[in-house]
This record gives C-alpha cells, structure tokens and sequence, in this order.
C-alpha cells in the first residue's frame, strides 16, 4: 500500500519542526549570491519597493547561521502590503503569517525538507526594520556578535524541533543589543 504524505500546510507546527529541524552551520560564502538573486527579482517585478535589505545571521559573515537567508522588504505607506502578496507568491513564496503592518513568507520548504535555497522574507512599511539595527550592531561589533553565536549554539540542541522556543529564548539579547543600536545609529534608517 502507497504511504499518501501530507501537504506542508496540512502538517502541524509539530510536524513540521520534525521536517524543518533548527540546524546551524558556518559562514557561507553562497548566502550572498542567493540573496542577490532574490532581490533582483523581486525589484525587477514590485512595484514600488523603498528598501531591501539581507538580515538575519546570513548576512553576518563571522557568525554561525541557520541556513536560511531572511530578507527584509520595506515599502511606502501608500502601498497596501496584499498589493505585494499575490506577486511575492509567484516568485515561489508562501504566505505563513499575515497581520496589518507586517506579512512573511517563506520559500525552499518542501514536504521532503529544505530545498538548497531556503529563504524567509518579512514585508514591512517603511521604518519597521529592527533588524537592520540589529545586523550592523553585530557586524560592527565582533564580540557581540560571537557573545550571539555562543547563545544560538547553546539553544540548538535544546530547542532543534522547536523553533517558537529557540526564537523566543533569544528575544531578550536581540532587544538588549538594537535598542543600543538604535541609540548608537540613530537615524541610519529613516
């Protein structure tokens, strides 16, 4: 008898941890690229975009990282984000939570696991983009950054199929590090 699986929307947030474990690994060099090729398309075919940007661990080059390139879209305030939905869809994305002033995709997730390129895109309106106060604090400040690392491999294991956990016991450290961000770049972003 033939094993029918299951669509990835039909899983729950269990099952799907089990597909999707956390998993970190060195630096790659590709990450990059990858993001590269997805921002220009996703240029070529927006609209109007204000800012896009690499983030996450992928764009700090002397860190650990899942690898999964997270890309922060910024548009203006003129723009309704569902105006954005249906074409980031089509560039391969699936819509995974929606809220008034923020959407985010995910792209690379298969019923078999990770394809080669994952990705998680987070659609903002302009000037909500923590993370980029965040991703240069950590660039421009090496011991942070490791200090970072450290905490992150120390959640892995804990936390491998449980990626609300391992998100939710490194909140505290982001939060500490952008707000001093935030003072120390105040207005890098407006």
């Amino acid at each position: 008898m033939k094993k029918i699986e299951k669509k990835l929307s039909e899983m729950s947030l269990e099952e799907l941890w089990q597909i999707f474990p956390i998993c970190l690994t060195d630096h790659q060099p590709c990450w990059e690229e990858w993001y590269a090729d997805e921002e220009n398309g996703l240029k070529s075919k927006a609209p109007e975009i204000e800012r896009i940007n690499h983030i996450g661990s992928t764009a700090i080059n002397s860190i650990c990282a899942k690898p999964i390139v997270d890309i922060l879209v910024e548009i203006p305030y003129d723009y309704k984000l569902s105006d954005y939905k249906k074409l980031i869809e089509e560039n391969g994305y699936i819509c995974m939570s929606e809220a008034p002033d923020r959407l985010s995709f995910n792209k690379g997730y298969t019923e078999k696991g990770f394809a080669e390129r994952v990705f998680h895109l987070h659609l903002r309106y302009t000037g909500d983009n923590d993370e980029l106060y965040f991703r240069d604090y950590l660039k421009e400040h090496p011991q942070i950054a490791k200090e970072y690392e450290t905490l992150k491999l120390k959640l892995w294991k804990k936390y491998e199929h449980n990626r609300d956990a391992y998100t939710a016991a490194k909140t505290d450290f982001i939060r500490k590090w952008t707000a001093e961000a935030r003072k120390l770049y105040s207005g890098r972003y407006l």
